[in-house]
């Protein structure tokens, strides 16, 4: 039997997991792997800063359905990818960390950044494992996929010790682990079809984990064939098309109020991947009468989130249900129409840009961020990526960037900022065919820009618009609310972000007027699809006007 060090096990287990790429910052903890990972077809994704690689890697994972894979060392650099691991925990994100650690014999004498892994990700991954044995390195990685990806996908770190993975061991690898989809069985669909067959007012709750683009098709279909409204959990608005006749819009922050409505008089309710947590339902104000008729389709028994009733679970991932309703027919589309009518109607009007001529001026030195979004829409092909993060300026991404397949919207659900930029990057490099939007504020924008630079180190382009009103505006908001008038730790000063941009080795403009944006995204996009350079646009906002 040949031998490796544990470290190149760990690479060769990788491989049999179809892991085509990881993200990382290199550390002297795991140079083992480093060192696996030079001969080999898996790209190493250099990147600058943990937090932007593990973003990167949650990204992957929610594009393709596959763990992500991120690589970091110990102390600082676990803690900097911390934020990725709980965007992934609270959005169920399949994502695998391995974390360099001190050796063995170093533990628990305060050595150079040592850190206890259980105690720091315990609470917010579904495994925390450390690799203590090197001969069971391969087992270790195949137990990681399988939890990152089974039930409820999640969040899971892999502790390295460096004197352990340098060890010789037999290279025999542990196969890859099976992952159930569930299934509907025939009382389960025989309930359900009685309970839709039976509703005056049926709505699809979309969203969660575990969709596939051809779920999401099947689904589409289903909702169409039989007229039934569908809306999407917030930061998941890609299962249904943008413009398709049952699409009724998304529930959480910057909804249409319409929705809300349908959501709460409901009388049958399907959720399906998704579950009614704190966001959707108001802060549990909304469907929480002991007597709802809520349909939970998810593969998560525990159902983690869920908060009112439930009349019935359906263990269950979004694939397998579609399969289960492809030819599904209640019969009942034409009693339903002026149910799903008011729907659609609402979103369509709430998703419609504003006619720029009856945009009220801005300030000198200012442009309308409605109006570059109009410009970009009008040019967007129909399979575009869009990335955001959190703060105001994903209003303008949530309510007017459409998504016509799955997947095409990439956000964060925990209100982490810094996510636009890595996430455009990971996209970039696993579907070069599609053009990928990034939608940033100028404060989200700086807590990851710095990864333009591994953008033009591995060849990933993408349009980047940056909404520069000089505040954290969400938090100003929340101020001038509860402390009308006393504007405090909200305000900025910025760079010229195109300037950093074209210092990057970018495409980069600056619109200071509304009547520049047309011109300024017609040559960003000419730089991303025929230059395969990334392209920035700044877009200086009045700070006076908001989301309109």
């Amino acid at each position: 039997m040949s031998t490796k060090h544990a470290g190149q096990v760990i690479v060769d287990s990788l491989a049999l997991h179809d892991v085509k790429r990881v993200f990382a910052v290199p550390g002297e903890s795991y140079l083992a792997v480093l060192d696996g990972l030079y001969d080999t077809g898996i790209e190493t994704v250099v990147c600058r800063q943990e937090g932007g690689a593990c973003y990167m890697a949650e990204a992957h994972g929610k594009l393709t359905g596959a763990p992500g894979v991120a690589l970091v060392t110990r102390g600082p650099g676990a803690a900097n990818a911390s934020v990725a691991i709980h965007a992934a925990w609270q959005d169920a994100t399949p994502l695998v960390l391995f974390i360099g650690l001190i050796p063995v014999a170093s533990r628990q004498r305060e050595s150079f950044q040592e850190f206890d892994p259980q105690a720091w990700f315990g609470t917010q991954t579904k495994r925390v494992f450390v690799l203590d044995q090197a001969e069971r390195a391969s087992e270790i990685v195949a137990e990681a996929f399988f939890a990152a990806q089974s039930g409820r996908p999640g969040p899971v770190v892999v502790g390295l010790p460096e004197d352990v993975i340098t060890q010789q061991i037999e290279a025999t690898l542990h196969p890859v682990l099976p992952v159930a989809e569930g299934a509907v069985s025939a009382v389960d669909y025989e309930q359900f079809k009685s309970a839709l067959a039976g509703a005056e007012r049926p709505l699809i709750f979309a969203g969660g984990p575990r969709w596939t683009e051809q779920a999401a098709a099947t689904i589409t279909r289903f909702a169409e064939t039989n007229g039934i409204p569908v809306i999407h959990d917030w930061r998941a608005t890609d299962r249904v098309s943008f413009d398709s006749p049952v699409n009724a819009g998304w529930l959480g922050y910057g909804r249409n109020e319409t929705a809300v409505r349908m959501f709460a008089d409901a009388d049958v309710l399907l959720a399906i991947g998704a579950v009614p947590t704190d966001v959707p339902t108001d802060g549990y104000t909304l469907r929480q009468a002991m007597d709802a008729t809520n349909i939970l389709v998810n593969i998560d028994t525990a159902l983690r989130g869920r908060s009112g009733a439930v009349a019935q679970h359906i263990v269950a991932t979004p694939a397998a249900f579609a399969a289960a309703v492809e030819d599904l027919d209640l019969g009942r589309a034409a009693d339903w129409n002026a149910w799903r009518s008011a729907g659609r109607e609402a979103q369509a009007e709430a998703s419609a840009l504003p006619n720029p001529d009856s945009l009220a001026p801005t300030a000198a030195g200012t442009a309308h961020m409605s109006v570059v979004v109009n410009e970009i829409v009008a040019r967007l092909p129909r399979d575009a990526i869009h990335c955001f993060g959190a703060g105001n300026h994903c209003f303008w991404a949530q309510r007017y960037l459409p998504t016509h397949v799955f997947p095409s919207q990439l956000s964060v659900r925990n209100g982490s900022m810094g996510y636009s930029v890595p996430a455009a990057v990971a996209a970039s490099l696993e579907c070069p065919e599609r053009l990928i939007v990034a939608i940033a504020g100028d404060g989200e924008f700086l807590m990851n820009g710095q990864e333009l630079a591994t953008a033009m180190q591995y060849g990933a382009a993408m349009l980047i618009v940056v909404m520069d009103n000089q505040q954290y505006g969400t938090i100003r908001a929340h101020q001038e609310k509860h402390y009308p008038g006393r504007v405090s730790g909200t305000q900025l000063h910025n760079p010229d972000f195109a300037a950093l941009m074209a210092a990057f080795g970018g495409h980069g403009e600056t619109v200071s007027a509304s009547d520049q944006a047309a011109g300024a995204v017609e040559r960003a996009l000419v730089a991303v699809a025929e230059q395969r350079r990334p392209a920035l646009i700044h877009v200086i906002t009045d700070q006076q006007v908001g989301f309109a």
